[in-house]
């Protein structure tokens, strides 16, 4: 078995340093292994497992779900948000900072995907607010940790492929995401009440008077939301109303996104290419990750690796907290160097039997893995959201991390509250679904 592992993680590893994809790389390292150690006709396995996982059914809402959120993107979405939330943001201490924080929460409800969130909300609100005064850092900082909300808050792409490649149930997953979700969102929030509190010239001062702006502005700026809000009635609502299957909410999110789309005249032949293009691109990308996440998966399963890995824990008498601290020591340090679609891949196959080993509950483990995945969109040198801001900013990569700091300790602090708290996961999945 030793044999097995070290040359699983020579191939693997060696052939992402030559920088090839990393679903390309997880199906050469499948053939390989397959090849090396087990005499199977490898076109007939490569045939049945890629077929298997792209006939599954559940699979079906994510090329929706891009499509949905491809079109979000060429609307005038996030200057709506921000007229929208920006009178009523005006009531808190940090006044307009929370923009970042809700927009960002809102816009993760109809896209599942964290660096679209952070693109979107950040094209309008990083120039308001520093036109407006705000600080550069803070602004900055707050749009990166509040992006990584678009994995955690449902509909989230990464959770569908969490729970294809886990068995798991999509509905399930994405009722355990919406309370942390909201929860990690307040804390940003906290955070920035407190910090500007203790640095009041983080908010300019005649932005403090923006409490007194009239009650009849702010219900009327409610209008602005209203797409948003509409979307996330269809989608949210048609899923946990049980008038519709994730594939079924996402087609009529993508009906409600084109009606978007056409009601603020975005809807053309130049919007509709752009999205086609864009999705095909999106879709093949992740699609690629999943068949080859899954053929190693099966392949490691029938070499007997997580069998293996699961006696290898027990033998060392791991305690279970002690499994998931290292886990996350892991994942952070793969975080550096692979995104969340590809971290999740890469690892599922020998975690999932580990965490199932030591006891843990799936569902409230894939929250716990986004959690820690989103902490690797902010983290150098490849935290994927730092690219996006640093495409709206021109900053460098380490600043825009320095800046994000504070926000990243806080989803440290959530990662180990929801270790000892795992109700805060599993509270709304049994309350809906027994």
């Amino acid at each position: 078995m030793a044999t097995v592992v070290g040359t699983l993680l020579v191939v693997l590893f060696g052939t992402l340093a030559t920088g090839l994809w990393i679903g390309l790389t997880l199906l050469l390292t499948s053939l390989l292994l397959i090849f090396i150690f087990r005499n199977i006709p490898i076109d007939l396995l490569l045939s049945q497992y890629t077929f298997n996982i792209l006939t599954t059914p559940d699979l079906v809402a994510l090329p929706l779900f891009i499509v949905m959120g491809e079109f979000l993107f060429r609307t005038r979405l996030s200057r709506s948000l921000f007229d929208g939330l920006a009178p009523w943001a005006g009531l808190l201490p940090g006044r307009l900072l929370h923009v970042n924080i809700l927009g960002c929460s809102i816009f993760a409800a109809v896209s599942g995907s964290s660096a679209a969130t952070a693109q979107v909300v950040g094209r309008i609100s990083i120039t308001e607010l520093e036109r407006r005064g705000y600080k550069h850092g803070i602004v900055v900082g707050s749009l990166a940790g509040a992006g990584t909300l678009g994995f955690l808050i449902p509909p989230s792409m990464i959770m569908i492929i969490y729970a294809v490649l886990a068995e798991e149930s999509v509905l399930h997953m994405f009722a355990a995401g919406l309370l942390p979700g909201i929860l990690l969102a307040m804390l940003f929030m906290a955070w920035i009440m407190i910090h500007t509190y203790f640095k009041p010239d983080l908010v300019p001062e005649e932005e403090r008077a923006m409490r007194h702006v009239p009650m009849m502005h702010r219900i009327a700026a409610l209008k602005e939301l209203a797409p948003t809000g509409f979307l996330i009635l269809a989608v949210l609502g048609s899923m946990y109303g049980g008038l519709a299957s994730p594939s079924e909410a996402a087609a009529v999110g993508v009906v409600g996104a084109v009606i978007i789309a056409a009601a603020q005249k975005e809807l053309n032949l130049t919007t509709i290419r752009s999205v086609a293009l864009g999705s095909v691109q999106t879709c093949s990308m992740i699609g690629l990750i999943v068949i080859g996440a899954s053929i190693l998966g099966n392949v490691a399963a029938l070499l007997g690796i997580p069998r293996a890995a699961v006696e290898f824990v027990s033998q060392i008498d791991l305690a279970p907290y002690t499994l998931i601290a290292a886990l996350v020591v892991i994942y952070l340090v793969l975080g550096c160097f692979l995104d969340g679609f590809s971290i999740i891949a890469l690892t599922l196959p020998v975690v999932a039997p580990l965490v199932a080993a030591a006891g843990f509950d799936k569902v409230w483990f894939g929250i716990f893995l986004v959690i820690v995945v989103e902490m690797s969109q902010i983290t150098p040198p490849v935290g994927f959201n730092l690219f996006v801001i640093q495409g709206l900013t021109g900053d460098s990569i380490s600043k825009i991390a320095r800046y994000a700091t504070p926000f990243l300790l806080i989803m440290v602090g959530f990662a180990v509250l929801l270790a000892v708290f795992p109700q805060i996961a599993k509270f709304l999945p049994e309350l809906i679904y027994g």
